[in-house]
């Protein structure tokens, strides 16, 4: 299968079928923060993938609301 991890971006191949979690131990990602995307679609750690599939790799990213106190654009 064609693996395509972001940050830093690299593609690998990697034989299948498998597992998305096996794949993740695999590639040494913390599955806790990545995400997994097969298609269009975002696919759990049990989902078995098959050796043609394209995987997309993507590291989590979260950010904050800010201060609630204080309006967009302003600072306090």
């Amino acid at each position: 299968m064609r693996v395509l991890l972001r940050n830093p971006r690299r593609e690998v191949e990697v034989p299948g079928p498998t597992t998305v979690g096996a794949l993740l131990a695999r590639l040494d990602c913390n599955p806790e923060s990545v995400l997994v995307i097969v298609g269009d679609e975002l696919v759990t750690h049990d989902a078995v993938l098959a050796d043609d599939a394209s995987v997309e790799i993507r590291p989590v990213i979260s950010g904050g609301a800010g201060d609630a106190d204080t309006a967009p654009g302003t600072r306090s």
